[in-house]
């Protein structure tokens, strides 16, 4: 990834910014230029809560390149509270612990290092959520 990509989507990984749609309220992630539930323009930036349910999930035992560090790791489909689905790892979380419907809360972690610089690329993983904070 070169660099002013990865400034272009700062706010979408480190604070989970997507779009919502003015027309139908479609609250969308990633961020899309157009609506896919009425085809309308979405520019409205809509700022996720970060809390959400495990959805399915899948533990990786061998991982594509630039992975291989984190080797094994629980990829996992979040329900958001505020609806869409978003595909990101889990961290903080023993594999036994893992269930669907597990509620979870959304954490800025490294996802890998890049390029003969060694540029650090940060993002959004999830983890367990509190008991408390359930």
């Amino acid at each position: 990834m070169d660099i002013p990509r990865h400034w272009r989507l700062q706010r979408q990984r480190y604070a989970l910014v997507g779009e919502v749609c003015k027309k139908c309220g479609a609250r969308l992630f990633p961020p899309r230029d157009v609506c896919p539930q009425c085809s309308q323009p979405a520019y409205e930036p809509f700022q996720f809560s970060g809390k959400g349910k495990v959805y399915s999930y899948s533990t990786l035992y061998q991982a594509p390149a630039g992975y291989e560090q984190f080797v094994p790791y629980t990829v996992a489909l979040v329900q958001l509270d505020e609806g869409p689905l978003v595909t990101a790892q889990l961290t903080d979380v023993d594999q036994d612990e893992i269930q669907i419907g597990m509620p979870v809360e959304m954490v800025t972690r490294k996802l890998r290092e890049e390029g003969e610089d060694g540029l650090i690329i940060y993002g959004y993983k999830f983890r367990k959520q509190p008991a408390e904070a359930a």
